[in-house]
């Protein structure tokens, strides 16, 4: 029996509705923090997001790479590592199983620019997490065994992360784009050496000589509109009971790199892909052309749309995907910086001259001929028109608040970015991706099989090659 006859059969009008249109989207602008000062003189970004039940909070600490002692690279890491290893009132397991009870995470790192801690926990235990983490902060125990332990997991690490050919590329640009006297010169985790040298003795002296309150920020992002606790309150009663001398900031000497065009090759002989890295040192978002780069080179090699895989992937099909990226380095205090420009990936080893040809000829048509309307509105629709989508989560808006602290930026930076990537033009975004990958000023890192590879690379004549040993 059909549809109809049963609706006639039981009295029933079949009922037609138009098809729901979509509404008018609604203004969305990147969150404005609330800055405040505790008493101890730690700095407080507060951020409320409705909705947002897991708050996020975010502790960068000033001390970068730069203030290591010589010999004892990768010091700042284990002590990062070290700061959920038991307090002054809990030992490590007790201290994880505290963590574990309220629901919270709590991790920590360290890069060129400082330490940073980050802790998540539902907005309904966020005064017993805070208080776990003033501890943490406060008084680490940083127990020998602790310590020991985590620098032999370090030390466990290294060999993995040299027999990555994308780590290895990176261990290679670095040593090669930055004078060997520069911390950023080396692995940001430490070497071998350095990292065996490290104890609980140099750990403690390197959180008391660059761990306090007044040179820290505290970033807390989420519903804080639900937290059943007076916030003000809480912060000093946890955060607010850390203490420490003051001290003035610490100087940094502005970041320079050698970027003369040349190739080194890893050898990794047998190897069926090479995988590639090019770059070199460029403005960072304190210089007036960041949105147009960040613009330029989104068009150039930001998705699976843009020019580089276009033409290597789509076109040629040497490669499942080549990308470019700007990552910050640091600033100084005087508010420069610089940021890190590069375009990855990886190729067939047959292929690798050939995929270095037409790479090396995207640029240079890039430079002759420009980008295009199109390219441009793509871009600006994956940067810009995504951009709630990426901060949907307070860990996101609390990681990106914390960036700009560390880049010394306003907190209305972010916001105001936005707004510049979306008024930038397509003449505006050439020119600072065209500066950005000069293809005579760019520094080549391979890693694949030599034997396969010098001399179809030698003969593009696109800078001296070197070969080196990929131990």
């Amino acid at each position: 029996m059909s549809t109809n006859h049963q609706d006639a059969i039981h009295g029933k009008q079949m009922e037609f509705h138009p098809q729901p249109r979509g509404g008018q989207p609604k203004p969305w602008a990147f969150p404005a923090p609330e800055r405040g000062v505790l008493g101890n003189d730690l700095t407080v970004l507060r951020c409320h997001r409705p909705g947002q039940q897991i708050v996020a909070v975010e502790v960068t600490l000033q001390a970068p790479l730069d203030a290591e002692p010589a010999g004892l690279d990768g010091v700042a890491t284990i002590m990062a590592r070290a700061f959920s290893e038991g307090t002054d009132k809990l030992g490590a397991e007790a201290f994880a199983d505290e963590l574990e009870s309220c629901g919270a995470s709590l991790d920590a790192y360290a890069d060129h620019a400082a330490v940073r801690v980050s802790l998540e926990v539902p907005a309904s235990r966020l005064r017993k997490a805070l208080g776990l983490l003033a501890d943490a902060l406060r008084a680490p125990a940083f127990p020998e065994s602790e310590v020991e332990r985590l620098v032999g997991n370090r030390l466990d690490e290294i060999p993995h992360e040299l027999a990555n050919p994308t780590r290895r590329a990176a261990k290679e640009l670095a040593k090669e784009l930055y004078p060997a006297s520069a911390r950023m010169s080396q692995p940001r985790q430490g070497t071998e050496e350095t990292v065996a040298r490290i104890d609980a003795a140099a750990v403690r002296a390197f959180y008391d000589a660059h761990v306090r309150p007044a040179t820290a920020t505290a970033v807390v992002v989420g519903d804080l509109d639900s937290v059943d606790i007076d916030l003000n309150a809480a912060l000093e009663e946890t955060l607010g009971t850390w203490t420490g001398t003051a001290t003035q900031p610490l100087t940094t000497a502005p970041i320079t790199a050698d970027d003369s065009a040349r190739i080194v090759i890893v050898d990794r002989p047998g190897a069926v892909q090479t995988q590639l890295l090019i770059g070199r040192i460029g403005p960072d978002r304190h210089d007036r052309v960041w949105p147009a780069q960040v613009l330029g080179t989104h068009c150039l090699g930001g998705t699976l749309t843009s020019r580089l895989d276009r033409v290597l992937r789509e076109e040629k099909g040497y490669t499942y995907g080549v990308r470019t990226s700007s990552r910050i380095l640091r600033s100084t205090a005087e508010g420069t910086g610089a940021a890190l420009l590069a375009i990855a990936g990886s190729v067939a080893t047959d292929v690798t001259g050939p995929a270095l040809a037409d790479l090396w000829n995207v640029l240079r048509t890039l430079a002759a001929e420009g980008l295009t309307d199109d390219e441009r509105d793509v871009a600006v629709q994956n940067l810009v028109g995504v951009a709630p989508l990426k901060y949907q989560t307070a860990a996101a808006v609390a990681d990106t608040l914390a960036d700009q602290v560390e880049q010394q930026l306003p907190d209305d930076y972010q916001a105001n970015v936005y707004a510049e990537l979306a008024r930038t033009g397509t003449v505006e975004a050439t020119a600072a991706v065209v500066n950005a990958f000069p293809p005579d000023r760019l520094v080549t890192v391979l890693v694949g099989d030599a034997s396969q590879i010098a001399d179809p690379v030698r003969e593009l004549e696109i800078g001296e090659v070197k070969v080196v040993t990929g131990d």
